[in-house]
């Protein structure tokens, strides 16, 4: 199948993109920046930090790259020079190094830089799920190359999307019951959620953008054997027999079946994996037992790459950063109070 894009050839992105080394597997834009929420203007959007994440094959000769031509945009950490700079995009955290705050053509942005092979990693088996999650909602696509095995892994990543929100779903549902749970399965067990994120978010980023979600999901939900989907009355119906169950939990990501099995199986038994999913599978609790597995990918990766953040942005980059997100999680919370 065809993976629904929204591609913007805009001035601004691409003028934005040219200041980077081009040596780029894929390129996207997310975010408040870029796509508008529940509650903010567009002048508002147009204040707001754009986001990139930007998939390279050599990380090493990008950052070289980038230094040469990008210097300001690195903490002290640039004196460790690319290699080390590349060791620990890969070895700390979600496998992401950002730049952030970051003044570019009037605006502020940041980017973060991942390997194509970590991404791809990420999107087929969710370790980490920091970036595939942020790829289960809208995103602008800027640049994507010919690369066969990283376009299967984003439409792979998506459909692994639908069968864990399916799981975590009643047996009928509605096409905005389904967005908010794809939405909100990367904010599952995330800590910034508690403190520096707005906790009406997700429902910010569903509300405005219910015709995104469906541009990239439509083609999934009409060719997936376990749900009967009703685009014109914007409603679902899985299977959730123990049997529809099993064969969506066998579908899960590796990482999060893990997690799973985890939960259920005692230290010691060491029972095969099909035979605990096919026990999670007849458990009337088993939409939980699924949620807790995600969460405890989301909260690990969360803690760590927020501490790495912290090296790769710089101490006062990071309490300017900290700081606005405070400020937009207080400003979430008036709006809900009477």
């Amino acid at each position: 199948m065809t993976l629904p894009a929204l591609y913007n050839t805009s001035v601004l992105y691409r003028r934005i993109l040219s200041q980077f080394p081009q040596d780029i597997s894929l390129a996207f834009a997310y975010g408040s920046g870029v796509f508008k929420q529940n509650g903010t203007s567009q002048g508002q959007m147009g204040r707001n930090m754009l986001d990139f994440v930007l998939a390279v094959d050599d990380p090493v000769t990008w950052h070289t790259m980038n230094l040469m031509q990008n210097r300001k945009h690195y903490s002290v950490l640039k004196f460790l020079g690319p290699r080390k700079i590349s060791r620990i995009q890969d070895e700390h955290g979600a496998g992401v190094y950002y730049n952030t705050l970051v003044p570019v053509d009037g605006r502020i942005i940041k980017y973060g830089v991942i390997s194509t092979d970590s991404l791809i990693d990420d999107l087929l088996h969710w370790k980490t799920m920091y970036i595939a999650g942020r790829l289960h909602k809208p995103v602008k696509i800027l640049v994507q190359g010919e690369n066969g095995k990283l376009h299967a892994a984003l439409v792979g990543n998506l459909k692994s999307a639908v069968t864990a929100s399916f799981l975590m779903l009643p047996e009928s549902f509605s096409e905005e019951d389904l967005f908010l749970q794809i939405a909100g399965l990367s904010y599952a067990g995330d800590f910034r959620m508690v403190i520096g994120e707005d906790r009406s978010k997700v429902a910010n980023i569903v509300k405005e953008n219910v015709q995104h979600f469906r541009i990239l999901y439509n083609n999934i939900l009409q060719e997936c054997p376990q749900v009967v989907y009703k685009p014109h009355q914007g409603k679902l119906e899985v299977d959730k027999s123990p049997e529809g169950q099993f064969v969506q939990l066998m579908a899960l990501p590796r990482t999060l079946q893990q997690r799973i099995t985890r939960l259920v199986d005692p230290p010691g038994k060491n029972r095969d994996v099909e035979e605990i999913l096919l026990q999670v599978a007849q458990d009337p609790d088993c939409g939980s037992v699924v949620q807790q597995g995600m969460s405890s990918i989301v909260k690990s990766s969360s803690i760590t790459q927020t501490a790495k953040g912290i090296a790769t942005a710089g101490l006062l980059k990071s309490l300017s950063y900290s700081t606005k997100k405070l400020q937009k999680m207080w400003k979430g919370w008036r709006m809900k109070t009477p």
